[in-house]
């Protein structure tokens, strides 16, 4: 994986390939989010950082879900994302939906590891976030995700599962060079 990411790399510094992802400006809920969101750089900027923060998100998996819980004794979603982004300096709010607004929104096809990723509630029919988690990995249009899920705890699945998919809002971008 490693070595993937440094060929990508080599390859962009080189201008063998352009990577742009679509961003759109960032929404800042709070002075307590760190500059660093407001900031950002072409994820292949963020490798270092992806990396370690993805890593450490992983040693996280099966770590039990707790409400409102926010440490290695039990995470809720929002709270296991916070765990992990503020391990590298980058704050984020106790909140699903508060999350939902730091960062810049990324279109579907734009989606990195280390980006987050959004879903409604247990009503799909409703339009407000409830759920948030980590992407890991996005192979085509597949994009895998790390979260902290009331039935199985800290866990990895895929957006294109029927449950995730039908319930997607969408993908912000917060991790920057800078952190």
């Amino acid at each position: 994986m490693r070595k993937m990411l440094l060929t990508v790399l080599c390859a962009v510094s080189f201008g063998f390939i352009q990577a742009k992802p679509k961003l759109v400006q960032p929404t800042v809920l709070s002075s307590s989010v760190s500059d660093t969101t407001q900031q950002q750089g072409s994820f292949y900027e963020q490798i270092p950082l992806v990396s370690d923060l993805i890593g450490f998100a992983k040693k996280h998996l099966s770590s039990r879900y707790r409400s409102g819980g926010s440490s290695p004794r039990g995470f809720d979603c929002s709270g296991f994302t916070r765990f992990c982004f503020n391990k590298f300096g980058i704050l984020l709010p106790h909140s699903s939906s508060a999350q939902g607004g730091v960062g810049v929104a990324v279109e579907k096809d734009g989606a990195q590891p280390g980006d987050l990723i959004f879903f409604k509630g247990h009503s799909r029919q409703g339009s407000r976030i409830g759920h948030v988690g980590l992407i890991v990995e996005v192979i085509g249009d597949r994009i895998k995700f790390i979260h902290s899920a009331w039935n199985g705890g800290v866990r990895y699945d895929w957006l294109h599962a029927d449950y995730y998919h039908n319930r997607f809002v969408g993908i912000r971008r917060v991790a920057s060079a800078e952190g």
